[in-house]
């Protein structure tokens, strides 16, 4: 197996991310960041839309901020096996029984949650949902231990997806965030280089 491709799905703030290293390692594979990602080392920016093609399978990029403005969640279809989309690696905007949080993303940061959280929920039921976190992670308030799910599972009883009105889901999603991560601020600078 060769590593052709390494996708982040967003500047994380809760660990150091390891994509240079695995860069280098992998005789310096690509790697792909959403376009308005803020960082100082070379990359290929991904703008929603955008396709990475490994074979029989392909991967799409969904801009999906709120978490962080250049959240992206990827969608994945296995051409060998249908033309329709297999999975969505959600990163941090949906989890399994939660979403992100906004309070790393700026003051516009919910609202665009909100709305990406409605672009996700346009996808087929089927269509397996595997995020970056279970829980215990900070970046969630209520998140499941489960690893993955369903949209159609998440759609009917994910909480967080239950609120249509955006000032009620702004004014919930803002309530009772965990604490940030210790060093967060610390860990950003050192994941944008």
């Amino acid at each position: 197996m060769r590593i052709e491709a390494i996708v982040n799905t967003h500047v994380h703030a809760d660990h150091r991310s390891g994509e240079r290293r695995l860069r280098d390692a992998a005789g310096g594979a690509a790697i792909y960041l959403h376009a308005d990602a803020e960082v100082q080392y070379p990359f290929s920016p991904l703008r929603d839309g955008a396709e990475i093609s490994l074979g029989n399978v392909s991967v799409r990029a969904l801009h999906t901020p709120g978490h962080t403005p250049d959240s992206v969640s990827l969608l994945v279809t296995d051409h060998s096996r249908a033309a329709d989309p297999w999975m969505v690696l959600t990163g941090d905007t949906l989890f399994v029984g939660d979403v992100g949080r906004p309070d790393f993303g700026g003051e516009e940061a919910a609202a665009n949650l909100y709305e990406s959280l409605r672009r996700l929920m346009t996808l087929p039921d089927y269509v397996e949902v595997y995020p970056a976190h279970i829980s215990g992670s900070p970046c969630g308030r209520a998140m499941s231990g489960k690893p993955s799910s369903t949209i159609g599972f998440e759609r009917r009883y994910n909480p967080a997806l239950q609120q249509h009105d955006l000032g009620l889901f702004v004014r919930a999603i803002n309530e009772d965030l965990p604490q940030k991560p210790l060093g967060f601020e610390d860990i950003i600078a050192q994941n944008r280089g």
